[in-house]
């Protein structure tokens, strides 16, 4: 019980209900300070004002005798505990319902009457001296002590509940968010356990703040669930490509071993067992390379290309790979720049394995077709030919790792080139589609200029 409230305590809600309450109560209180002050100023204020013309009205009288019977005659009709008259004559006689005395602890205002008794309470007077005689006028100031119990009722009623309010619905949002983070945090221990196929199931009083976290779990929980399988997939994939490979170099080396032994030409075993160590190099170099590409890093880099330049260049590049195997490169491109912004050398190594794919599985077609245009915000490289294609059930498939057709495995390749078209694609911001020819395959890769 007390490591619950000791949790409920740390939560971030009921600490920011506290420091709301805090600031709702400070604020109230200054309110009712001020609103007190200003109160209590124009309460007095208006007593003094009844002070000040009270006494204006007892100057009106002619002389000291009229003076005192209008005080005697006021103090019959008027409550000592509300107002108190005072009239000391020329002749030291005391008119009125109240004398002021003082001694040693103050001033004090007792009656006139036989029983001499103190009026208690708290006034504010006037004095003034009227033919030779003196003059006090004394208003209590019991509103104004009244005033102050309204406002202590005021706080007592409307405050205090507030704040018991505040509290214990801080409480309860409290323990409702601890419940919900307790469900965020289950989902992270079982992916740290390695459950990767856990998620967070938000409830429907899941605030938005916390529904935007738990997707954001289940979207990174997503991504590493994807990234394991991949890996895990292209760990078989390799291990299923390269064992033909690392068992021709076995063999290769085992008739090395006999050539050497029975004297032999060794040159055909030892370059057939470098051949296939070529290729099993290659591989990993492409592996590497794809890594790098999907890591991101090259963006760090990224500069405005002339793409149409780099086209002429690759484009000049293989067309005498293209004409030994007895096809054509046809360019359609612009006389005018044509700028990305990208890396040039992935942007080369793009170009370079569109073209070595449609020249390698293009099959008896004569030309490989490439243009590049550009529209309002965008430019479109297209690589078309009119050669098998590739079926519309394996065009994501040949996006991935070391896939390879069944009719592509007796040609050169390791299924890796389209791979890295897309991974460029996608670094660059690019979108990549592979469309029917009718017949052949047509590469559209639209760049965002």
């Amino acid at each position: 019980m007390r490591a619950r409230l000791a949790g409920l305590w740390r939560s971030m809600p009921l600490r920011l209900a506290l420091l709301l309450v805090l600031l709702f109560t400070i604020v109230s209180l200054l309110s009712l300070a001020a609103s007190y002050a200003v109160t209590q100023r124009s309460f007095e204020q208006a007593i003094r004002a009844d002070l000040a013309q009270d006494m204006a009205g007892f100057r009106a009288a002619p002389g000291a005798s009229a003076l005192a019977r209008l005080v005697e005659a006021e103090s019959r009709e008027t409550d000592p505990n509300r107002l108190i008259l005072s009239y000391i004559g020329p002749n030291g006689r005391i008119y009125g319902n109240g004398a002021i005395a003082r001694d040693n602890e103050g001033y004090h205002i007792v009656s006139i009457g036989a029983a001499r008794a103190q009026y208690t309470g708290v006034y504010l007077t006037l004095t003034d001296t009227l033919y030779g005689g003196l003059l006090t006028i004394a208003r209590s100031r019991a509103e104004i002590t009244a005033l102050r119990e309204v406002f202590v009722n005021i706080l007592l009623v409307s405050l205090l509940p507030t704040v018991l309010i505040a509290l214990s619905g801080g409480l309860i949002l409290a323990r409702r968010s601890k419940r919900h983070v307790e469900v965020i945090r289950a989902t992270l221990d079982r992916l740290t356990a390695g459950d990767l196929a856990a998620r967070v199931a938000p409830g429907a009083r899941w605030s938005d703040d916390l529904l935007r976290i738990g997707e954001a779990v289940n979207q990174m929980a997503r991504a590493q669930e994807t990234s394991v399988a991949a890996l895990r997939q292209v760990s078989l994939d390799i291990a299923h490509d390269l064992k033909t490979p690392i068992q021709r170099v076995s063999v290769h080396l085992d008739d090395l071993d006999r050539a050497e032994a029975t004297g032999e030409d060794r040159a055909e075993p030892l370059a057939r067992a470098r051949a296939e160590l070529d290729g099993i190099a290659a591989i990993f170099q492409s592996l590497l390379q794809l890594a790098q590409v999907e890591q991101g890093d090259a963006r760090a880099h990224f500069a405005p290309v002339d793409l149409a330049a780099l086209c002429r260049t690759m484009i000049e590049l293989y067309e005498p790979a293209a004409g030994e195997q007895g096809k054509r490169l046809l360019c359609d491109l612009p006389e005018t720049s044509t700028h990305v912004t990208g890396d040039r050398a992935l942007l080369g190594q793009l170009l370079a394995n569109l073209i070595e794919n449609a020249l390698r599985h293009s099959g008896d077609a004569e030309a490989v077709e490439i243009s590049l245009n550009q529209t309002a915000g965008q430019v479109v490289l297209t690589l078309a030919d009119s050669g098998p294609g590739i079926p519309a059930a394996d065009r994501d498939k040949v996006l991935q790792r070391l896939y390879r057709l069944d009719r592509s495995r007796g040609t050169p390749g390791h299924g890796l080139g389209l791979a890295l078209v897309d991974g460029v694609a996608k670094l660059h911001g690019a979108r990549l589609e592979l469309i029917d020819n009718a017949p052949g395959l047509r590469v559209v890769i639209t760049f965002d200029s």
